[in-house]
C-alpha cells in the first residue's frame, strides 16, 4: 500500500536524519529545502500520487492547516497516512540546529518562532498511525506510540 510519511517539529529537532536513517531506500522526500519552492513541492507531491510512489514531507508541518493540506489528498488517494511527531525542547533545537552545516543553520529566531506556533499533531486529523520521537542521551532515536498527552505543547525536557 502506498504512504504518506509526514514529519512533524521544529528546525533541529532531527526530521532529515530521521528520514535518512528510515526511508532514504523506499520513499521519495518532499522537502522545501531541496524543491526550493512550493509549486515544486506541489508537482512532486502530486507526482508520488499519481504513480502511488511513498513519500515523506520532510518540512516543519507545525500547523495543523499545513498538515491538512498533505493528509487529505494522500488519503483521497488510498494512502497510509502515517505521522511523526519530533518532540525536543527549544534548547536542544538550538543546539542540533547550530552543529548543522553552515549553510543548513536557520537562525535563532527562525527555530523559537516555529516552537512558537507548534500545534502537536491529533490522530483525528487523519493519521492511520501516530508517533512521537524523541532523541536520547546517545543521540538515537526513539520512537513510540502517540499518546493522549502528547497533544499538549512541546517538550521541556532536553
Amino acid at each position: 500500500m502506498s504512504e504518506l510519511v509526514l514529519l512533524i517539529g521544529v528546525q533541529g529537532a532531527g526530521k532529515s536524519s530521521f528520514y535518512k536513517e528510515r526511508y532514504f531506500d523506499t520513499h521519495v522526500r518532499v522537502s522545501r529545502d531541496v524543491v526550493k519552492t512550493p509549486a515544486r513541492e506541489r508537482a512532486l507531491i502530486a507526482a508520488c500520487l499519481a504513480t502511488r510512489q511513498p513519500y515523506v514531507v520532510d518540512n516543519t508541518n507545525v500547523l495543523k492547516a499545513r498538515r491538512a493540506e498533505h493528509i487529505e489528498p494522500a488519503k483521497a488517494a488510498g494512502f497510509r497516512v502515517v505521522g511523526f511527531y519530533f518532540r525536543t525542547s527549544l534548547k536542544a533545537a538550538f543546539r542540533r540546529n547550530a552543529a548543522r552545516p553552515r549553510e543548513r543553520v536557520v537562525p535563532p529566531g527562525g527555530v523559537a518562532a516555529t516552537f512558537k506556533k507548534l500545534q502537536p499533531p491529533d490522530p483525528a486529523e487523519g493519521f492511520d498511525e501516530l508517533h512521537v520521537v524523541e532523541i536520547d542521551q546517545q543521540n538515537r532515536f526513539v520512537v513510540r506510540e502517540w499518546r493522549p498527552e502528547d497533544g499538549s505543547a512541546a517538550s521541556e525536557r532536553g
